[in-house]
């Protein structure tokens, strides 16, 4: 699909003028159908509700409800709407037909993303294109040659940075298809020779597990969306060798804060004061956003300020200083209480993950009638399948890997081989209370 079609075409089954002033709620089965209607509908609709395909049915009626919506955008029957009445309801897909030139009335269109709502209901936050473009900045000269592909839904942050990066820069984009295996994504981005790749450091563990990851070359690779480990950033190096590499902090609310270029795990304390428009301060162990990148507000007023009184967006990430480098400890809303004491999962999998055996770990709790929880962990091996002598030598190598440089209360008690991991729609590690 060519960006100049989609400009002067459209993939509504109604003129977008029709539009105007609206509050849409856009969901959508196919990637591009959204992204079609996503470049129509900026300008128009006063609001764009965008759902990715994972949204859950029973969650609908109250987006609808909070976001006002008198219109639903979909590629698709929708039986979960039915019986809500006043609403207007336009089909998209992912082509595109030539469409009249009717002058409208351009306005700051509204753009609505969800958290992802592994804990319940997903929350509605409000952007414009001015803060979801604000990273990108100017686009280099030869940006018309990048060739991006991503793992992340386009329909959540991190795949819509990439969108817009891509539509901005006159690059290209491919998006992956609906029910897409990784191996075939892989394949189709090695087709299309893809020169920019970005994921969840789970997106891309579980890409380099399939024999196709070895056919792409891209010279960009690109991590965000949860703690980077220094093993994963390595393997990646291993893999892509003449890859530039870069891993980013930006959450759905904050923003993307900053990115670290120098191969390493964790960020220098310089970088607080060394981003321009973006301020950044350490308070309680959490890291506090304050840019014309963050969104502006929650949609529902029952999930309260987004914002701080100073205008700061408390992102909820925990980082420790250790020497002279700040590291990710997890998220203050995922910790495990051993006995009283905090320990973050992200933290136990960073250590684990430094085997050179481990593919990718998992850290739950476990409840116990003494501590109230304990540590424990799932691992999948490089090489699952190996005999049970030197499976047994490879836990006790982690244990003590983990007494070397975790304290006593967060060295699991449980360490268990399975055979795949579960990764939630957004491309993070699901957690489960055991």
């Amino acid at each position: 699909m060519r960006l100049a079609d989609a400009l002067s075409g459209s993939n509504l089954s109604c003129h977008p003028a029709e539009l105007c002033g609206r509050s849409i709620l856009l969901a959508t089965s196919d990637q591009l159908a959204a992204a079609l209607a996503l470049i129509k509908l900026d300008g128009i609709a006063d609001r764009v509700i965008i759902c990715p395909a994972d949204t859950a049915p029973e969650y609908f009626p109250s987006l609808i409800r909070n976001g006002r919506v008198d219109t639903i955008l979909s590629d698709y029957d929708l039986p979960h709407y039915r019986g809500l009445t006043g609403l207007s309801r336009i089909s998209c897909g992912a082509t595109v037909l030539p469409t009249s030139d009717l002058q409208v009335d351009r306005r700051q269109t509204e753009w609505v993303l969800l958290t992802s709502g592994t804990t319940g209901a997903p929350k509605m936050i409000a952007h414009n294109l001015a803060s979801l473009t604000a990273p990108i900045g100017i686009p280099a000269p030869n940006c018309t040659k990048a060739v991006w592909g991503t793992f992340y839904d386009i329909r959540r942050y991190g795949g819509l940075q990439v969108f817009l990066r891509a539509v901005i820069g006159g690059g290209s984009l491919v998006l992956s298809g609906v029910s897409e295996s990784t191996s075939e994504y892989l394949m189709r981005l090695s087709e299309h020779s893809v020169t920019h790749l970005s994921g969840t450091p789970s997106h891309w563990r579980r890409a380099l597990m399939s024999p196709e990851a070895r056919r792409i070359t891209p010279s960009y690779v690109r991590l965000s969306g949860e703690s980077v480990d220094q093993g994963i950033l390595n393997t990646l190096h291993s893999f892509y060798p003449k890859a530039a590499m870069a891993h980013a902090f930006a959450s759905t609310e904050a923003g993307v804060a900053f990115e670290v270029t120098d191969g390493l795990a964790g960020f220098s304390p310089v970088t607080l004061n060394n981003h321009t428009g973006v301020e950044m301060r350490i308070c309680n162990d959490s890291l506090r956003i304050r840019s014309n990148r963050t969104a502006s507000r929650y949609l529902d007023e029952k999930d309260g300020a987004l914002r701080d009184a100073e205008g700061f967006v408390d992102t909820g990430d925990i980082v420790e200083l250790r020497g002279d480098r700040y590291y990710f400890l997890g998220r203050r809303n995922g910790v495990i209480n051993v006995g009283g004491l905090k320990v973050y999962p992200e933290e136990v999998e960073a250590v684990v993950n430094r085997h050179p055996a481990v593919r990718m770990s998992v850290v739950r709790p476990r409840r116990n009638p003494v501590t109230g929880s304990l540590v424990s962990v799932d691992i999948l091996l490089q090489e699952p399948s190996q005999p049970q002598h030197q499976t047994s030598a490879i836990k006790l190598e982690i244990l003590e890997i983990c007494q070397q440089h975790l304290a006593r209360h967060k060295i699991p008690v449980i360490i268990r081989y399975v055979n795949s991991v579960e990764l939630a729609a957004a491309g993070k590690l699901l957690r489960h209370y055991a």
